[in-house]
């Protein structure tokens, strides 16, 4: 069916955004939480103290990505809906669990493991619904429901600051199972107008019966060359993105102690985060094709470039400035992850080409930071971590620039494909004489004097 454009599309949309939100609010202010985690469970002797703290804010971050397939075929499977609200349920309860365990170890899999994968179950559908109720305005609804990653990123360090200082770590972790709560009834709003595989195999009333492993698993996508250097470049690139969201709070306590306001820096990673996502979102429409990608690999240049410049600041408001130029970038990469993907795929596609790029990302994601925690427990500092998280953005970034090149041959080796004894071209040439304006008439039909 047409999307409806509005209507229950809107409490749909503020549901996405709420899940958006909470998911990646709580993900992007790890760097509050790591701080609190070395000072609760740190001790004196253990000199890895950093490299293990950061594998939970790590293996959190990567199992979001890491689960994407998956999810993608779920959502298929079963809709959006069920699909949500268990993962809700899940995360819930992983988070909650986190706050009764009395070492580190634990929090590998309680927040490492079993929140961060009902994350991603609550996240994906909150994307996939979106495309059933709005199509002239997807892009518009994705801008408003992607920023409010943004605006929880914003607010949300400060109150963890708050609610830690005043009720301690465990506490925090369970005032933030409300929003999870929340999220788990915002799933019940995803009434689906498309019907998933379950309804389409089975029927309505009928039993269930499992498509066929092609249409579960589509690895079609990787016969795409274009594609196929964008799911590796782009991981490639990652290495280092999430360093600065980890280590960032504990590089500053270090170089500064508590004179200043860390969480500034998550509110202005936040902030600008969000300006980025609608300004080059809406710059992206205007941006031809495959070209698109040169937007991501201006930003994982600055992306890159940033990292670096963090050691070099010695004053504060230098750090400030930093991340006002990495939350722009930041949010320009992440807003047209779905457009290059419809380029590269096309629509019928693009669910399972996502599901498979989030997942390659997640390794790179989970092991950067530890690897600069470890760096950290050795040299006794965070600025050859940060030197080299800005190495990977910089290498991806130069992979990337021959995406637009390489899809461009595909579509001219396309074009020229024999097809029934005639070229695409030539069909092509036929079917442009169909789609004429109304005035003008086919040159055959001019000659021959009607």
């Amino acid at each position: 069916p047409e999307p409806p454009e509005g209507g229950w599309g809107w409490v749909v949309m503020l549901a996405a955004m709420w899940c958006n939100g909470a998911v990646f609010g709580i993900q992007n202010s790890c760097g509050v939480l790591f701080v609190s985690m070395l000072q609760l469970f740190g001790g004196g002797e253990d000199k890895q103290l950093a490299f293990k703290t950061a594998w939970v804010s790590s293996l959190s971050m990567g199992m979001v990505f890491f689960c994407s397939p998956i999810v993608s075929i779920f959502t298929d499977l079963f809709g959006c809906r069920k699909v949500a609200v268990i993962g809700a349920a899940v995360g819930f309860v992983g988070l909650l669990s986190s706050s009764f365990v009395s070492t580190i170890e634990p929090l590998y899999f309680t927040y490492g493991i079993l929140f961060a994968c009902g994350c991603s179950f609550a996240y994906q559908p909150s994307l996939v619904i979106l495309g059933h109720y709005f199509k002239k305005r997807l892009g518009l609804v994705n801008g408003i429901v992607t920023a409010g990653s943004s605006l929880f990123t914003v607010s949300l360090p400060f109150l963890l600051r708050v609610l830690i200082d005043s009720v301690g770590l465990y506490n925090t972790l369970r005032v933030l199972c409300i929003l999870m709560f929340v999220l788990f009834l915002a799933g019940f709003t995803y009434k689906p107008l498309i019907s998933n595989a379950k309804d389409k195999e089975g029927g309505k009333k009928g039993k269930f019966r499992f498509p066929p492993g092609k249409k579960i698993c589509n690895f079609s996508v990787f016969k795409v060359l274009s594609y196929r250097i964008w799911a590796f470049g782009i991981p490639a690139a990652l290495f280092g993105y999430f360093v600065p969201y980890v280590h960032l709070m504990k590089h500053v306590k270090d170089r500064f102690g508590d004179s200043v306001p860390e969480e500034v820096l998550l509110l202005c990673l936040g902030i600008t985060s969000g300006v980025g996502r609608l300004i080059f979102g809406r710059v992206a429409d205007y941006i031809p094709g495959a070209k698109k990608v040169y937007l991501q690999v201006a930003s994982f240049f600055f992306i890159g470039l940033m990292s670096m410049m963090i050691p070099l600041c010695h004053v504060f408001g230098g750090l400030i400035a930093v991340c006002l130029f990495m939350g722009l970038f930041d949010g320009c990469f992440i807003c047209i992850m779905a457009p290059i993907a419809f380029e590269l795929v096309g629509a019928q596609d693009v669910s399972q080409a996502i599901g498979f790029l989030l997942g390659l990302m997640s390794i790179p994601m989970t092991v950067g930071p530890p690897i600069a925690g470890l760096l950290h427990d050795h040299l006794g500092t965070y600025d050859v971590a940060f030197y080299l998280a800005g190495v990977p953005p910089l290498v991806g970034g130069a992979i990337l620039c021959f995406i637009p090149w390489v899809h461009e041959r595909q579509k001219l080796k396309e074009r020229a494909k024999p097809v029934g004894g005639e070229t695409t071209e030539k069909m092509l040439e036929n079917e442009s004489t169909l789609v004429l304006h109304p005035t003008e008439k086919p040159v055959k039909e001019m000659e021959s004097g009607f």
